[in-house]
């Protein structure tokens, strides 16, 4: 059974670090991409990172660029997202999925086909 399952989200204060994991399980990790999305309330969905089969990654918000990486270790099925200089305004849902094929899509939601259960990340001021 594919099951994607996000950990680490957590309460930081403001200028502070997570990282965020995604194990992944029922699939083979090294041929998909991965990103990872979030979702503040009354606010859209939006991808925020990607990485594809062969470990390049995608920014989807110009935001974070610079603060956060993507990183995987298909050896341990699992995908990280390193959140550096956090912002109250990074508070969110995060979830990671799966992307249709090896390779990133343009950063909308609907290319990715399955989904974890998200974690929560409060950054406080």
């Amino acid at each position: 059974q594919l099951k994607l399952v996000e950990s680490g989200g957590g309460l930081v204060q403001h200028g502070g670090s997570l990282r965020l994991s995604c194990a992944a399980s029922g699939f083979t990790l090294d041929d998909y991409a991965i990103g990872w999305f979030r979702q503040a309330p009354g606010k859209e969905r939006a991808g925020v990172l990607c990485i594809n089969r062969s470990g390049a990654s995608s920014a989807y918000l110009d935001s974070v660029k610079g603060r956060f990486t993507i990183s995987r270790d298909n050896a341990k099925n699992t995908v990280y997202l390193q959140m550096n200089s956090l912002k109250p305004e990074d508070s969110a849902v995060y979830f990671c999925a799966r992307g249709a094929s090896g390779w990133c899509g343009s950063g909308g939601s609907a290319y990715f086909d399955s989904w974890g259960q998200g974690t929560q990340v409060t950054v406080s001021s």
